[in-house]
């Protein structure tokens, strides 16, 4: 009982001390913005997020029917609500958003949607608002908005921006070139012959479902062989295992992971799938994450799904791999990935490295950005929810003691 009156008096002060200045604001209204806003408001301070939609969530609303978490639900829940067991334990896409409404209407948390942020300013640089004295950061947003803030926490999340490729020929291509951002589920193909470019999670388990659903045939075009870890063994998440990963060295893991891949994993060469040269845990430093297998292994060995190789170049109406065949698909779904996106909003701050990465994350702020924080701008192979509750955390922690 002592602690907890303890922890309510901090909370308090820390209110008193922050209540006459400008709000944190937490610019994204996924899971790292909720969690850090909830994180913030538990020790005091007002925290404002700012959602470019019009609900919490959008990114998730936005993807494709089948995907499920590849992390488990008990490792997947954000500070201050666990995800209900009802759920499940490889959570759906519609109960992640269901989650995330239940999250923010749990903890109150104040959300302000339809607004999007467009430039993130230094106070000290700005042209001077009403209000600005007491506040380190100025946001220009939609309508005209110049909103002032103590502190500004990035949340836009990791998957922003589509990005597609600039292939040679590709802007004559006359077929259907779409990105993987815009796939919902294989009705659409039905009877077509399909080339997923990617293989990642996002490819590998698109063109699965593209087989399953219908699809008269389904490539999928591969430049790197990946990796593929079973979701689970003998009831063992990966996810628990790319946790204790992370303790470990490099070469270590390298050793072990393929050893499992050995016995848990059948060799794929044959179709088109060789084991991968270089070690898994090395690849997941480069910024390569395994692929967690959710049928691409069956299908694959179904003849289901044909890996090819990486696309070089698009004809009027062919695609041309880079092994030097052509094919011709009705339609080319290009799981390539995502870009953040910053630029635009902070590129000016110099606080983006050569990648458009931020250079400081989590709980520190870029140097000569005081107060600026980052969340959610890396892919872990212990599990992106895990990680963003683990960071809201920190980064309250570091906002709270700035503001003393």
């Amino acid at each position: 009982m002592a602690a907890d009156s303890t922890a309510r008096g901090d909370a308090h002060r820390t209110q008193q001390r922050t209540s006459h200045h400008n709000p944190v604001y937490v610019i994204g209204g996924g899971p790292g913005g909720l969690a850090v806003a909830h994180a913030l408001r538990a020790r005091g301070i007002r925290a404002v997020v700012l959602e470019k939609s019009g609900s919490v969530g959008a990114s998730w609303r936005g993807h494709y029917d089948r995907l499920r978490l590849h992390t488990t639900r008990k490792l997947s829940s954000l500070p201050g609500l666990t995800i209900p067991r009802a759920y499940g334990r490889w959570v759906r896409r519609d109960d992640v958003v269901r989650y995330l409404e239940q999250y923010a209407e749990h903890h109150k948390l104040e959300i302000i949607t339809g607004v999007e942020v467009s430039r993130v300013e230094r106070a000290s640089d700005a042209v001077p608002v009403h209000g600005a004295s007491d506040g380190h950061w100025v946001l220009r947003a939609t309508g005209g908005r110049e909103l002032t803030g103590s502190a500004v926490v990035i949340a836009t999340g990791y998957n922003h921006t589509p990005y597609l490729p600039d292939w040679p020929g590709s802007s004559r291509y006359q077929g259907e070139l779409r990105h993987a951002g815009t796939y919902r589920n294989a009705t659409p193909y039905a009877g077509k012959d399909v080339l997923v470019v990617g293989a990642g999670n996002t490819g590998a388990e698109i063109a699965v479902d593209l087989a399953q659903g219908g699809a008269a045939r389904v490539r999928l075009a591969v430049r790197t062989v990946p990796h593929i870890l079973r979701r689970a063994t003998l009831g063992w998440p990966a996810q628990r295992s790319g946790i204790l990963c992370r303790r470990l060295p490099t070469r270590l893991v390298d050793r072990l992971a393929r050893r499992i891949a050995r016995m848990s994993v059948p060799d794929l060469a044959a179709y088109g799938l060789p084991r991968p040269d270089t070690g898994l845990y090395t690849r997941v430093r480069q910024g390569a994450i395994p692929i967690q297998d959710v049928g691409l292994i069956d299908a694959v060995r179904a003849g289901q799904v044909e890996p090819v190789a990486a696309v070089s170049s698009f004809e009027e109406s062919k695609v041309v791999l880079a092994d030097g065949s052509v094919i011709a698909p009705d339609v080319v779904i290009a799981a390539t990935g995502y870009r953040r996106g910053l630029e635009g909003l902070v590129g000016h701050l110099g606080v983006l490295d050569e990648q458009g990465h931020p250079v400081a994350r989590g709980p520190r702020s870029p140097r000569d950005a005081t107060g600026l924080y980052f969340t959610g701008y890396t892919n872990p192979i212990s599990g992106m929810l895990r990680e963003l509750a683990r960071d809201a955390n920190r980064i309250a922690r570091a906002i709270a003691r700035a503001s003393r």
